[in-house]
């Protein structure tokens, strides 16, 4: 491969851009940019195949930015290449309202994959990416049309390799053998902290090798493009294994502060931009230029990206004559719709049908949806046998050189790797055309909350199947019992909370979280065996709370979300018995609950009748529902699960001795309203 001055003034130009852009916001981070300048510039410039005309295009190669950091290398590459990213765009990096904002968003950014920033996560999301593929192609290409064959490529740094999500990807990426994977690593040896010896000394090539990743290295990331080209196809060819570039670069390459922190998190100083400038043939004068020669290089490869889609488009509509069937799933998933009459398939229960755990009611959901919803990949971090994530007939996703499973399946043996698993979800989903689904204990949703957290914020259609969801998981105790979890849950935005109390809420939530596709859901589901109770419904679940039991008169409400709604039908049994009426409300949303409107809540909660929340867990956020609450506001303990839920008073003698206090206090005192307390 031959390179020309026309590739090293395109280097440069990023180089320049990336200190004028950070110079003018007075903020960000400059150096890694120009120290990945070169590797970046042979990606968008000879190797990805991508559409800016097109951005969403499926077959497309993927590319993360994981050190999102350096997101200023990434947005001038969009606006290089002819994505929607003006040079006006570039001046506005950093700035409220802009589509440039301090790290790649991808619901913001035309052209961003993923969302990255917190290091590490864009590494476990291009894992995600690859499995998209992988999954994609084996499910859909056939003899004469290969629609899927991208590759996913991801730049990461020094410190996206420290974090722990990217060895629990890297782990599992190496045992899955994703051959069209491609991370090139910038080893420029600087963190904030300063040179990496103070903490960072590992064999990072020897650790990838003992992954099961191709490794190479690059000793010269600065100026040895062929060395870098011909690491790229090498990696190319190796497709049986995930491939790790190393390569050793110059953080603020050209600065006077090359080499060193300083260049890492702070603008350069305007002396030092100007001599970069001379150095590079740039008029020092001129800020935010771009030479014709430079354009015509990046838009000939949008152009050539263009022209592949075109012949894929063809591809595809042939292949829908060929294969109707398949032709006509690869286009609905494609588009984001569900098949007609998918929700029919939800099981529905009456007070008659036995008590079940909802875990396991969660199982026989799933075991009606998967035969329906081919879109719908599950996978657990371990628990398969405690979550009951996978059903009867299904493949696993696995090499098929392993035997016991292949590309295909459905089914995703995570591992005890949950922080990797939400991050390859999110990646998952970003790839399209899959809704990806994965579980653990509700607990260890903690040990996830970094990607869950990812997942609100880009708005992924990430479903988290959280069993063993409070005190009811019994004898595993206060390390295993999840006591302000709930709570964490509910506060992160554009996060759904579902806690379901039987069957009907069980199948409510599914309808939910598969149908919106713009918004993560967490399922919290018991261990043990919950009643099938009058009143609850499908429909009225996807209000987030809603009356489950009506009575006229009332002395008091009593709120309960999951296992504790049955709780309060009992205690309300015993509180007639003193001559009390309780009406019984079920929440298992409360974030939905407060999307719904003013009058809608007022007649759920409805004022003059205080309201009492029983939930086994913490009482922290229940003031806005409550007037006073019942739950948990210490760890947990270890037991059989009725001799703890008996521990802490979650028994409906307790109860209803509890809330006939709160009854009498408040038939001597004014019963506040809660609205005020939750109008937004």
């Amino acid at each position: 491969m031959t390179f020309t001055d026309d590739d090293k003034q395109a280097i440069n130009t990023i180089r320049v851009l990336a200190a004028d852009t950070v110079f003018k916001s007075n903020s960000g981070h400059p150096g890694a940019p120009m120290g990945c300048a070169p590797m970046a510039h042979l990606l968008f410039s000879r190797y990805m195949n991508f559409n800016p005309k097109n951005p969403l295009w499926a077959n497309r190669d993927r590319f993360v930015l994981s050190n999102g950091h350096a997101c200023a290398l990434h947005y001038i590459l969009l606006h290089l290449t002819g994505y929607p990213t003006s040079m006006e765009d570039l001046k506005q990096f950093r700035q409220i309202n802009s589509k440039t904002p301090g790290h790649p968003e991808s619901h913001i950014t035309v052209g961003i994959e993923v969302t990255t920033g917190p290091l590490g996560q864009g590494f476990g999301n291009a894992v995600g990416l690859a499995i998209g593929e992988a999954h994609m192609a084996a499910t859909f290409n056939k003899p004469g049309f290969e629609l899927f064959n991208n590759y996913t490529y991801v730049i990461l740094g020094d410190g996206c390799m420290q974090e722990g999500v990217a060895s629990e990807a890297a782990s599992l990426a190496g045992h899955l053998q994703l051959g069209k994977l491609i991370a090139l690593y910038d080893d420029n040896h600087v963190s904030i902290d300063g040179d990496t010896e103070v903490s960072f000394t590992e064999d990072v090539a020897k650790r990838f090798e003992a992954y099961g990743w191709h490794v190479q290295v690059v000793k010269d990331g600065n100026s040895d493009l062929e060395g870098i080209a011909h690491a790229i196809e090498e990696a190319k060819k190796v497709t049986n294994k995930p491939s790790l570039i190393k390569i050793f670069t110059t953080i603020g390459f050209g600065s006077l502060n090359q080499g060193t922190e300083k260049v890492h998190g702070a603008p350069l100083k305007a002396d030092d931009i100007t001599q970069l400038k001379k150095a590079w043939g740039f008029n020092p004068e001129e800020k935010f230029t771009v030479s014709k020669h430079v354009y015509d290089l990046y838009h000939a490869k949008a152009a050539k990206g263009a022209k592949l889609n075109e012949e894929w488009n063809a591809l595809l509509e042939k292949y829908a004559g060929s294969h109707p069937e398949l032709g006509a799933q690869l286009k609905r998933r494609l588009d984001n719709k569900l098949p007609e009459g998918w929700a029919k398939e939800l099981p529905r229960f009456t007070p008659a049908d036995k008590a079940t755990a909802t875990r396991k009611l969660s199982e026989a959901v799933i075991n009606k949806l998967a035969h329906v919803l081919p879109e719908l990949l599950i996978g657990s971090a371990d628990l398969t046998g405690s979550n009951l994530t996978r059903w009867k007939d299904a493949i696993d996703f696995q090499p098929e050189n392993t035997g016991i499973g292949h590309y295909s399946g459905r089914y995703f043996r995570f591992g005890v790797r949950e922080h990797g698993m939400a991050a390859a979800l999110n990646g998952m989903d970003a790839y399209g055309g899959i809704i990806p689904a994965g579980a653990t204990f509700l607990n260890f949703i903690s040990y996830a909350a970094g990607a869950v957290r990812l997942s609100a914020l880009s708005g992924h259609h990430v479903i988290y199947i959280m069993t063993h969801d409070s005190i009811g998981l019994g004898e595993d105790g206060p390390t295993h019992q999840p006591i302000e979890t709930m709570a964490l849950i509910r506060a992160m935005p554009n996060l759904v909370d579902y806690r379901p109390a039987d069957g009907n809420e069980t199948s409510g939530a599914y309808l939910y979280a598969i149908q919106t596709m713009n918004r993560p859901t967490v399922l919290a589901l018991t261990r043990q065996d919950l009643p099938q109770l009058e009143g609850s419904s499908i429909e009225k679940t996807l209000k987030g709370g809603y009356v489950l039991q009506e009575v006229v008169g009332a002395d008091v409400t009593l709120v309960g979300t999951g296992s504790e709604v049955s709780l309060c039908v009992d205690a309300a049994k015993l509180l007639k018995e003193h001559g009390i009426k309780a009406r019984i409300v079920s929440m298992p949303s409360v974030t939905l609950f407060d999307e719904q409107s003013q009058d809608y809540r007022a007649s759920v909660l409805v004022d003059g009748v205080p309201a009492v929340s029983v939930e086994a867990m913490s009482t922290f956020g229940w003031q806005r529902y409550a007037h006073e609450s019942i739950g948990i506001d210490t760890f947990g303990a270890s037991g059989p699960y009725k001799d703890v839920y008996k521990h802490f008073g979650l028994v409906p003698d307790v109860v209803a001795e509890k809330v006939k206090k709160v009854v009498a206090f408040y038939k001597k005192h004014e019963v506040p309203s809660l609205e005020r307390k939750y109008l937004h």
